[in-house]
């Protein structure tokens, strides 16, 4: 397959921040890897959008604001069963910076998720109520975009995610594999992989972009 970049093309990086990659609060196996391989794919796009997850302290989603509760453990929430994480990519914090080594200066938009305390978000296009919405799809829309291609941190959530909504919204959706992480590479990323292919996405690799 050769795809050749357009200007109704996006290249859309998700949330490679400091707390995503080696180091940081909520690792992905191999997220600090992929950075090269990112500003590779980025040079050869005229739009790319960064996502950046903003959580507020004491969010919903972390372990910390829910008595006796670990990281990994489940909780009910109005939208729905939540898995909670450990306290990352806080506010203002070195976590929720982007990677040092990312460079992408032409990037046109960073869209932030996650900053509602009582709502988590995966997606950039919408929060996981359902419901609330980020813009993203109108912007896109507007702007003339008709394909989506997404890289970035993680494939199993933020990643398959906006994927996934890409899709929904209806936009051609490219996932680029080679430049994107997983949390848990033998568990929910296999199945977000498999879920996105069934939903139309398209698995790719960076070499597949000229």
């Amino acid at each position: 397959m050769t795809l050749t970049p357009s200007h109704h093309d996006v290249l859309v990086i998700v949330d490679m921040q400091n707390d995503f990659c080696k180091g940081g609060a909520l690792p992905t196996a191999d997220g600090h890897e992929i950075v090269p391989v990112i500003n590779a794919v980025a040079g050869k796009f005229t739009n790319v959008i960064l996502t950046q997850d903003w959580h507020p302290r004491g969010h919903a989603s972390f372990a910390s604001a829910h008595s006796g509760k670990n990281p990994l453990d489940t909780v009910d929430m109005p939208y729905g069963t939540q898995t909670l994480w450990p306290d990352h990519v806080v506010q203002g914090t070195w976590g929720a910076e982007f990677h040092p080594d990312l460079d992408v200066p032409h990037a046109q938009l960073v869209i932030r998720k996650g900053y509602n305390k009582d709502v988590d978000s995966y997606s950039a296009f919408c929060m996981v109520d359902g419901i609330t919405r980020t813009g993203l799809a109108g912007y896109l829309r507007e702007r003339g975009i008709e394909r989506v291609f997404v890289c970035g941190c993680a494939i199993d959530y933020c990643v398959g995610g906006l994927a996934l909504d890409a899709r929904k919204a209806g936009f051609e959706t490219f996932i680029i594999s080679d430049a994107s992480a997983s949390i848990f590479p033998d568990g929910s990323a296999l199945k977000a992989w498999a879920d996105t292919q069934a939903a139309g996405c398209r698995k790719i690799s960076s070499a597949d972009i000229v």
